[in-house]
């Protein structure tokens, strides 16, 4: 008897031994790495004969002015107002320069107009004026590993669009991730590839941010494109700051293809990417969308919505690319499910009255806001591109 409880006790502290090591070597990754490309990102201009970079600012009498864009630096971004190039005294972008002849400034002959210099911190915001976006998610190939998703999928986002220096508020308990991503928008409403065809199509840097709590309680990690969390986690007023520029290329696809954007987190480098690595193209986004439009089945705040209102892309809103790999989040890891595992038994494991997996993401939560990895206040989080110009904001209380 005594040799059978020798056994036994001897077994018991291999397990928990084997336990305690498994949960000290565990690895508590602060990020998903990346991959970066050998040379710096070069900032410029893309030249006239293959796009128009336009920009919009507030005159001096706080009118919505558009500015055919010549020049920038860091602080300040030059150019025409369109207003001086024959257009209507409008505030749509695609309406300003359909009406301004910007053949002078093609032909470089900008010094017979009056230019206009114009802080990238009194920009207005680039994205598009409505509050009712279609994110995507996973449409990076190892974005996609980090995430454990096998294919694109697309949901509902919520909120205005923030200018190019802005702020994101980091409530208290939240686990807040970036993401930068490329958007576009277009000069009408879209109900079919035809349309999305004949469309002019303007592009702006974006960045999109998230509540990864959200995700956590309330995504199926077993079917993401079931549309639960996402809406939820990813909308918000302060969630969708775009760039100084929006860009009307000659080739919109050729554009893309050679789009780079990056992020950065006080400087140290997180994503790297093109347009050309998306697995799906805005096209085919488009496209996809137009499938899933019919039913309410995105759930955000307690009830159900569509991808997008009336079965069309409205004009007011933006279609976004989705991220590339290096985001904060990771999956739990070795510790984590050890630790919920431990919650679990002391909270009477099946006879208790809380299940697993809402144990787990509780602990993962706490454990997660314990390590520190995410955003927080005082960072501050820059995206940049080759051609869109940058994005800096700053993370407040």
């Amino acid at each position: 008897m005594r040799t059978f409880a020798r056994v036994g006790l001897g077994i018991a502290v291999t397990v928990i031994a084997a336990l305690y090591i498994a949960w000290v070597t565990a690895p508590d990754p602060k990020f998903n790495p990346a991959s970066f490309e050998g040379e710096p990102l070069m900032a410029r201009l893309i030249p006239i004969e293959k796009a128009t970079t336009l920009a919009q600012y507030l005159d001096e009498d706080g009118s919505q002015s558009t500015m055919i864009v010549t020049s920038f630096s860091e602080h300040s971004v030059t150019g025409i107002d369109l207003r001086e190039l024959g257009a209507s005294d409008i505030t749509d972008p695609f309406e300003a320069l359909a009406g301004a002849d910007i053949s002078p400034i093609a032909n470089g002959n900008a010094d017979g107009f009056s230019a206009v210099s114009v802080p990238v911190s009194k920009l207005l915001p680039s994205g598009s004026s409505g509050a009712w976006h279609i994110g995507t998610g996973t449409n990076f190939p190892e974005h996609a590993e980090e995430a454990n998703s096998s294919s694109v999928f697309q949901f509902p986002k919520f909120g205005p669009a923030s200018p190019a220096r802005t702020e994101v508020k980091a409530v208290e308990g939240i686990l807040l991730d970036y993401e930068v991503e490329l958007c576009v928008r277009f000069d009408r409403d879209l109900q079919s590839l035809a349309d999305f065809d004949n469309a002019v199509k303007a592009f702006f840097l974006c960045g999109d941010f998230t509540n990864r709590n959200a995700l956590v309680n309330l995504a199926d990690p077993d079917n993401l494109d079931s549309g639960y969390g996402f809406s939820d986690a990813k909308s918000g007023p302060d969630f969708f700051p775009t760039g100084p520029f929006l860009i009307i290329p000659n080739e919109w696809a050729e554009f893309v293809d050679d789009l780079r954007m990056t992020t950065s987190v006080n400087g140290e480098p997180r994503q790297d990417a093109r347009g050309s690595e998306m697995t799906l193209d805005f096209r085919q986004l488009v496209g996809k969308a137009f499938g899933d439009m019919s039913e309410e089945r995105f759930l955000y705040r307690d009830g159900f919505v569509p991808l997008a209102k009336d079965n069309r892309i409205d004009r007011s809103s933006t279609v976004m690319s989705g991220t590339a790999e290096g985001t904060i989040f990771t999956s739990p890891t070795r510790g984590d499910i050890i630790e919920a595992t431990g919650d679990y038994l002391l909270q009477g494991g099946p006879f208790g009255d809380t299940g697993f997996l809402d144990v787990a993401r509780k602990r993962f939560i706490k454990n997660e806001l314990t390590g520190d990895h995410f955003l927080k206040p005082d960072d501050l989080v820059r995206y940049e591109s080759n051609y869109l110009g940058n994005i800096e904001i700053r993370v407040e209380n």
